[in-house]
């Protein structure tokens, strides 16, 4: 069972860097095996298996291989698992069955090896960043996907950063250009990307407003928001307040509503995945361009894995400026159950994926240590 405690996957390049074919993956090498979590057809949950399958090798001469010792379950990992039939085309990730079984993104470890061309990273190095088939004991990335942890961040918190991690900054940032001073907006400031986005918000300088619901409130608050809305309170569209910025994870509101709650010149930045979002997306790409004026704008973007936001990222941990909300923890074997509580919308923050024993305990004694 999972244990309490206090929607976008990085675009990058196939992580497959051991040379051998994605089906050949899910058969165990002698001597050569590990645990991994796989499923060998779409649907829910109950198609994840742990199975003992064979571990990567970082052939390519920039790989980099993970003891892995935690990751996190996100959104674009349970569309890849229950894609529907356009999902799938768009992912390119297999028709009738998927074209790699392996499953999970985030990642943090310790380096196992690394490949002849490798230069930042060696053996014993501990790690976070992206992985293709993170849900293993194992996982296998470029090293321009991974960073050197944070120092005062454990492995489960760690593990949670990658995806929500990179998407906040990419979508506030680059696509956002938020500015120190501006009126910001988080909607869906309780989720994974959510609890990111209004902590780096207030590190740019900015006057941050997060809408969650009830349950999340004094949570959200302790993250530094500036402003607090319940949104089964109040509705931000309706009560005239403006901003220049509204990072939008939920993609709740029409365009409408949206327009009235920007400034002239202001920004809406849609990230996430959420259900039926390609029509929706179709909604604000066509509609959004007739009916925004006054300078205003719509952003979508699909975010990118890369080492400067990683670092990026570890700076702000490191500066106490950032801090990763975990909701609940299972074990690798428990993985379709964190699933499942992903799939509620429910989830307070991430929810972390224990690999190892040594992450469980090491976040365990913290959080003794903070109660003493």
């Amino acid at each position: 069972m999972g244990r309490n405690t206090l929607s976008s996957a990085p675009k990058h390049s196939q992580d497959d860097v051991s040379g051998r074919s994605q089906a050949d993956r899910i058969k165990p090498a002698t001597g050569n095996s590990m645990k991994a979590i796989v499923r060998t057809r779409f649907g829910p949950p109950d198609v994840l298996e742990l199975k003992d399958v064979e571990k990567p090798s970082p052939n390519n001469p920039r790989g980099v291989l993970v003891k892995v010792h935690a990751s996190s379950a996100n959104p674009a990992d349970y569309y890849q698992m229950s894609a529907p039939i356009i999902i799938r085309l768009a992912m390119r990730g297999g028709i009738r069955r998927p074209k790699d079984p392996r499953l999970g993104t985030d990642v943090s470890g310790r380096v196992e090896s690394v490949s002849d061309g490798v230069t930042q990273f060696k053996p014993g190095d501990e790690v976070f960043g992206v992985a293709d088939g993170s849900y293993a004991e194992y996982a296998l990335a470029r090293e321009d996907r991974r960073a050197l942890r944070p120092g005062n961040c454990p492995f489960e918190e760690a593990g949670t950063v990658g995806v929500a991690g990179l998407t906040a900054p990419q979508g506030l940032r680059d696509k956002g250009t938020i500015q120190s001073g501006q009126r910001v907006l988080v909607n869906g400031a309780g989720g994974g990307v959510g609890t990111f986005a209004v902590q780096i918000a207030k590190s740019f300088g900015a006057e941050v407003t997060a809408v969650t619901n009830t349950e999340n409130l004094e949570m959200v608050r302790s993250l530094g928001a500036d402003h607090i809305i319940d949104y089964a309170k109040d509705d931000f569209t309706k009560n005239g307040q403006k901003y220049d910025l509204i990072c939008d994870i939920a993609a709740a509101h029409s365009i409408g509503e949206y327009k009235r709650s920007l400034n002239p010149g202001g920004t809406l930045v849609i990230v996430g995945m959420k259900d039926k979002i390609l029509a929706r997306l179709l909604y604000f790409l066509i509609l959004g361009r007739l009916w925004l004026k006054g300078g205003k704008k719509i952003r979508f973007f699909i975010a990118r894995s890369n080492q400067n936001d990683l670092n990026f990222l570890r700076q702000l941990v490191e500066a106490g400026k950032l801090k990763p909300v975990i909701d609940r923890r299972y074990k690798l074997a428990e993985t379709a159950e964190a699933m499942r509580h992903l799939k509620t919308g429910h989830a307070r923050g991430k929810i972390v994926i224990s690999v190892t024993d040594e992450a469980a305990t090491e976040q365990e004694t913290i959080l003794d240590s903070l109660k003493n």
